[in-house]
């Protein structure tokens, strides 16, 4: 188990909503971020996406100013710079053991629909929630819509899926990478950072630090060993 420890143990083993963080997880990019250099604001909007996933600054207000900078941008030239994006290596290979257990399969952005929409279809996920990026006259407005634009957002969508599938926040694992993913941690009763800031590897059970969905597999045979 390289590149891996565990800051604790969880008190429960078994798991049957897994629930990922889009962005830097689940694909190897961060969304906003090729937004931004399609709309010719790459370094401006990088730098708040650092200080965001670093936790030094609100995630409401660091939303709200790096999809501003995206205003005037074509609906053409944002699709095409999601396009190619790519899945983060091992993604196709965990979801298939987890879906091979039987566990459910769910992810929670605050990224976008138009790349968001794709990762789910790719990955054959059963749940996934996202924001939309408001258009008009075929031109992005800078401004967005839907469940995941402020603080804290992650964990109500984490209990309207507790509340949709059934399945208890105990027998929830997380897997995410930025500081708005840890009031999701806070909740599940498991959680893994993945190839994450030092804000979320402290308040994350795991850690993963190899850039290998892969990776995680053992961590998840680890802690489900207790039933076996």
């Amino acid at each position: 188990m390289n590149f891996s420890h565990f800051n604790k143990k969880p008190a429960n083993h078994t798991f049957k909503l897994f629930v990922f963080d889009m962005d830097s997880t689940l694909i190897d990019a961060e969304v906003i971020d090729e937004l931004a250099k399609a709309a010719g604001a790459e370094k401006e909007v990088s730098q708040i996406t650092e200080a965001a996933m670093n936790g030094e600054m609100d995630y409401t207000e660091s939303f709200q100013k790096r999809v501003g900078f995206l205003k005037g941008l074509s609906c053409e030239k944002a699709q095409a710079a999601v396009d190619g994006i790519q899945l983060m290596p091992g993604a196709v290979e965990l979801v298939k053991y987890i879906r091979d257990a039987g566990g459910k399969t769910a992810m929670v952005t605050c990224g976008f629909s138009l790349a968001a929409d794709r990762v789910k279809e790719q990955l054959n996920l059963d749940y996934a929630y996202s924001n939309d990026l408001i258009a008009e006259d075929g031109c992005l407005t800078g401004e967005a819509t839907g469940p995941l634009m402020v603080t804290n957002a992650k964990a109500d969508v984490l209990s309207e899926l507790v509340e949709k599938t059934g399945i208890p926040f105990e027998e929830c694992l997380v897997v995410g990478d930025g500081a708005n993913d840890i009031c999701m941690f806070q909740k599940a009763g498991f959680s893994i950072a993945f190839n994450a800031k030092p804000l979320v590897q402290e308040n994350a059970h795991a850690v993963v630090s190899e850039k290998d969905l892969r990776s995680v597999i053992p961590v998840l045979e680890s802690v489900t060993a207790a039933d076996s």
